[in-house]
């Protein structure tokens, strides 16, 4: 295949279509530097076209690090005897909520290891209490059952995030051997179907992943309709297996960053946290290729440190007022701060190539 795309001509055809084959994403994977400008180009056209300049900032409270899974490249692994571990309260996560609606933030993001000893019950009650906020509730606790997604959304849950990872059934099952692909797409369905707005997502360079899987990934997101999708590099953490294993590649995180935006017009895309510690100005560079959400950590410091996903995310956001912060670092970028929720500005029902004159 010759590269023969403009942006404008991706750019347009990821509202009016057709839609990218798998062939073409795999062809826009491979692209160098100079054709990869082009894909960048095309996905902040998308992007500016439907959201303007406005970014969205969530902040993102992350109250417990126990984990009953073992998956190969989480630092939060079962199996993990180094990591001291923690539980906030409550209390502790509902005043954390509140500081962060004081400065500004619009979406609370609570997100935890899969641990038991927070039921769904418990957390409910946690949903019900930040509600009161006015803020947008996102949560990202893993699988449970469709009963417990429904008592979330209940309490008053908007969002569920739940990263798909690879969709490569072999390499899924290789690196999170407590579950399965096919229990991940069920809960994805579920969520759909209790009416969240839900988020998959996928690593980049994750040990034995080609760029056929990385395609699949694409389009798996594409096919679920998701509302956001969390991309980044693949960051090995020195405690788990994986801790010697090569790092995932900004440069192709940020093309299937780009190509998400492309399959994906209306969908709320982060600048994730892993794409700044991979390379510096990385969540910058995101939102020049398609992102249009920054989450930033709120999370109490005592705790942040503890929080190992991978190295160097607990320093990634040292400010005591993040909003703040952000919306200075995004005022240099041209970009203003969402004042609304953040919802996915996509009709329910609507397909992934419906024009932009159904914002109206």
């Amino acid at each position: 295949m010759e590269f023969c795309f403009t942006a404008e001509e991706l750019a347009k055809r990821a509202f009016s279509g057709p839609p990218l084959t798998r062939e073409e994403i795999l062809y826009l994977l491979r692209a160098g530097e100079e054709e990869a400008e082009i894909l960048f180009k095309a996905a902040d056209l998308v992007r500016a076209q439907v959201f303007g300049p406005v970014v969205h900032l969530r902040a993102i409270i992350e109250f417990s690090n126990f984990c009953r899974n073992n998956c190969l490249y989480c630092g939060l692994r079962r199996e993990n005897r180094r990591l001291p571990r923690y539980r906030m309260s409550a209390r502790e996560v509902v005043q954390a909520a509140e500081e962060a609606a004081s400065q500004g933030f619009k979406t609370v993001v609570l997100q935890s290891g899969e641990d038991p000893c927070w039921t769904p019950e418990r957390l409910a009650e946690v949903v019900k209490e930040v509600k009161k906020l006015g803020v947008a509730v996102t949560l990202s606790v893993g699988e449970l059952a469709y009963e417990d997604y429904a008592l979330l959304k209940e309490a008053g849950a908007d969002r569920y995030l739940l990263r798909h990872e690879t969709a490569d059934p072999e390499l899924f099952a290789r690196l999170k051997p407590d579950t399965s692909l096919t229990k991940r797409r069920r809960c994805l369905e579920w969520l759909k179907e209790l009416g969240y707005e839900t988020g998959a997502g996928c690593m980049v360079g994750l040990p034995g992943q080609s760029l056929e899987s990385l395609a699949e990934d694409v389009l798996f997101m594409r096919e679920l309709q998701a509302e956001m999708a969390g991309i980044g590099p693949f960051i090995p953490h020195p405690d788990t297996p994986l801790g010697k294993a090569s790092p995932g590649s900004p440069f192709l995180t940020l093309k299937v960053l780009a190509l998400t935006r492309l399959c994906l017009p209306y969908a709320n895309l982060p600048a994730t946290t892993a794409t700044g510690v991979a390379q510096k100005g990385g969540r910058e560079a995101a939102l020049l290729c398609g992102a249009n959400v920054v989450m930033p950590d709120v999370t109490p410091h005592r705790y942040r440190l503890l929080y190992q996903l991978y190295p160097g995310k607990a320093q990634a956001d040292p400010h005591p007022n993040a909003f703040a912060y952000w919306q200075e670092r995004l005022q240099a970028l041209g970009r203003t701060v969402g004042q609304d929720l953040g919802f996915s500005p996509r009709p329910r029902g609507a397909s992934a190539a419906a024009g932009p004159d159904l914002l109206a």
